[in-house]
């Protein structure tokens, strides 16, 4: 799909003739989903919620320079990919998944809210022992979606390597023992 769909695009157009209402509506539509690519990429609710900040921050400011010549989401996601591995590198985060800080805020509703079951922080934690190269590639592939094209756009990588660091990426989940009953679903 090459460009914005007509929706993102007025929505778009709107924000950068300065429309606050446009600019709501286009976070609106996508905080849910950044919120969740960042919370599976950093492990921790809180600095999840304040990398969505950031990556809308950064959006707000970069919108005039998005050419509408891919499709927004992927750019978007482009930005907030940035942002997270940006972030993984000041914190060197090498800790483990810390489950009591792992209660998405309230505010964010049943999704955020589903990410605090026992189950999903055991798969939150196995991502975090993935190398952040294999997490950005499972993060977009299983849950934004993205074809291994769009991936590979996104990260500045040829297919080929987004297809190798996801298979790689699986193998390691796959003898990863805490998630033996989800295996069977990969």
């Amino acid at each position: 799909m090459l460009g914005a769909t007509a929706s993102d695009q007025k929505l778009i157009d709107g924000a950068l003739a300065g429309s606050d209402s446009a600019w709501q509506k286009l976070v609106k539509r996508y905080e849910k989903k950044v919120y969740n690519y960042a919370l599976r990429m950093v492990g921790h609710p809180d600095d999840a919620f304040d990398l969505m900040q950031e990556v809308f921050v950064g959006v707000h400011r970069n919108l005039a320079s998005y050419r509408g010549d891919g499709a927004f989401p992927a750019w978007l996601f482009r930005i907030a990919s940035f942002r997270c591995t940006d972030y993984l590198r000041r914190r060197r985060f090498s800790e483990e998944f810390d489950e009591s800080r792992a209660q998405a805020p309230e505010s964010l509703g049943p999704q955020a809210m589903t990410m605090a079951t026992h189950a999903n922080q055991r798969i939150s934690a196995a991502l975090m022992s993935l190398p952040a190269e294999q997490r950005h590639v499972v993060e977009l592939k299983f849950f934004q979606h993205f074809t291994f094209e769009d991936i590979s756009e996104q990260l500045g990588i040829s297919p080929n390597t987004a297809k190798t660091r996801l298979y790689s990426a699986l193998k390691k989940l796959r003898a990863n023992p805490e998630l033996e009953e989800f295996n069977h679903a990969m």
